[in-house]
């Protein structure tokens, strides 16, 4: 794994400072620089010889003040699910972390649990009870989960309970959670948790939670039983629920609730999908990832190739709503030129919650390959980070974070090399993105080294030299510094850096 330094400048010039600017940073920008220092939050400690180990994939964030959690698949079995759900939370907005698994839900967790897998874990923090939860997919072999159940920790996300059970029909996938956290929702308190029914043709599904996830109501499917996969909902400070989701890969779609989840709208249409087949045998879709702003407008990402003359390779795309059923017109987010080799997947976005700005500031971590034309045995798998302080409207030059990663050191199961089917980023309350993405260095043997990683303490958006906009990155990579020189057109510089 290689380590790129980021960017840290604190200099305040005035009206000529584009010379003074220029020269310190053609003589002095190495040591300008502050090391990205990137953090192994959690270690694969199981050796059942039916999985693979040292195996960690899929994580997904969520951040309440200044406590960050995570959790992820660990001991990722070929053909579905894993050994267990890991576990990582921050209570010092990612300065330092702690790590453990969930008890109960599999024979290997302590104490054990019913199950031989688990899979697809989703985090949320419901202020009014003052819990944490990890909801997840527990399976008793390869196929669809048996049911959902939701791991409860009520002491700041550092001890967990053992599951309650949402629902037991079997034939599920895709489980996510999310709560109201809005004091002037009229439903604040609600928990809400989703999946698609895969032996029912992928029909999307809901429950709700009104007391801090001990127990939780009736299935409710959506009017029209849409039919899908990899939903995320959101809650706006209204109480309304916005559910994005992946219309089997075809479109991404969206369902509301107004009512408090006792009954959900049917399907939206947020956009059609094009996609590029990514290379090299790396499982990928097309999901959204998707985050509300503190305004109300609700985002969702996905990789998509519309933008490419031929689609040779993936944007990340956004479209945004403010109320889940009218949805903007779809826009790339411009990591690169159009015309680049650069193919880009895997995104998780974020939205800052603390900042009670009227413009919102965005965040994206995701995959990508410098070249979209390889193949298992060549492709250059890498981390990225770009941000936004205008809403999507303008956005960082990339960071990188992690990688070159080769293929062959990931866990191979039977959809391809797996870093995950989704990642994420959460802010907290430091005024920093926190991303936990999964980096793989070079096996021993049959045993991977593949784990959770964060950049410590986080990446801290501000904007640098906004009276010399306009500026662009004209020279980065290794780990040498960045440059920046005049652009032909207005770009405000916002650079993520370890502070």
């Amino acid at each position: 794994m290689r380590i790129v330094p980021s960017a840290h400048w604190r200099l305040r010039l005035g009206g000529f400072a584009l010379a003074i600017f220029t020269l310190l940073f053609s003589t002095l920008g190495a040591a300008a620089q502050v090391p990205l220092a990137l953090v192994r939050v959690s270690t694969d400690p199981y050796t059942n010889t039916s999985s693979m180990h040292q195996t960690e994939v899929e994580p997904d964030t969520f951040s309440y003040g200044t406590t960050i959690v995570s959790a992820f698949q660990v001991g990722r079995f070929s053909d579905g699910g894993s050994s267990n759900i890991g576990w990582a939370t921050s209570t010092d907005s990612g300065i330092t972390w702690v790590n453990g698994f969930l008890p109960g839900i599999t024979i290997y967790g302590t104490p054990p649990g019913p199950y031989q897998r688990v899979s697809d874990a989703s985090v949320a923090y419901d202020a009014l009870h003052g819990v944490w939860m990890v909801v997840s997919l527990p399976l008793n072999g390869p196929g669809a989960g048996l049911n959902t159940v939701v791991n409860r920790s009520t002491n700041g996300g550092t001890a967990w309970l053992s599951p309650v059970t949402l629902v037991t029909q079997g034939g599920l996938d895709k489980t996510w959670i999310a709560c109201d956290d809005s004091t002037i929702s009229p439903y604040y308190g609600h928990c809400y948790a989703e999946w698609d029914n895969n032996s029912g043709g992928n029909i999307m599904q809901m429950t709700t939670s009104t007391d801090g996830g001990l127990t939780w109501g009736g299935v409710q499917t959506p009017a029209g039983s849409p039919s899908g996969l990899g939903g995320q909902p959101v809650v706006q400070p209204n109480g309304t629920v916005v559910v994005p989701y992946s219309a089997n890969n075809s479109a991404i779609r969206s369902f509301v609730s107004t009512n408090g989840g006792t009954s959900w709208s049917g399907a939206a249409t947020v956009s059609s999908v094009s996609t590029h087949g990514v290379a090299g045998n790396l499982r990928t879709s097309p999901l959204p990832s998707a985050e509300v702003d503190p305004g109300g407008r609700v985002y969702v990402a996905w990789q998509d190739c519309r933008f490419r003359a031929g689609c040779p390779s993936n944007d990340i795309v956004i479209s945004s709503s403010t109320d889940g059923l009218t949805w903007s017109a779809v826009t790339r987010i411009p990591i690169d030129a159009v015309s680049s080799t650069v193919d880009h997947f895997i995104p998780g976005l974020a939205v800052d919650q603390f900042k009670r700005d009227p413009i919102p500031r965005l965040a994206l971590t995701y995959y990508y390959y410098p070249v979209a034309a390889c193949s298992s045995a060549t492709c250059q798998l890498s981390v990225g980070f770009v941000s936004s302080l205008d809403g999507g409207a303008t956005w960082t030059p990339p960071t990188p974070l992690a990688g070159p990663i080769t293929l062959t050191w990931l866990p191979l199961t039977n959809q391809g090399y797996m870093v995950g089917d989704y990642i994420s980023t959460s802010f907290s309350a430091d005024d920093r993105a926190h991303p936990v993405f999964a980096v793989a260095n070079a096996p021993s043997g049959s045993v991977f080294d593949s784990a959770m990683y964060t950049p410590v303490p986080g990446l801290f958006l501000r904007t640098v030299f906004p009276a010399l906009s306009p500026l662009r990155p004209v020279r980065a990579g290794g780990d040498k510094p960045v440059f920046f020189a005049p652009s032909d057109r207005p770009l405000p510089m916002i650079l993520p850096t370890a502070y």
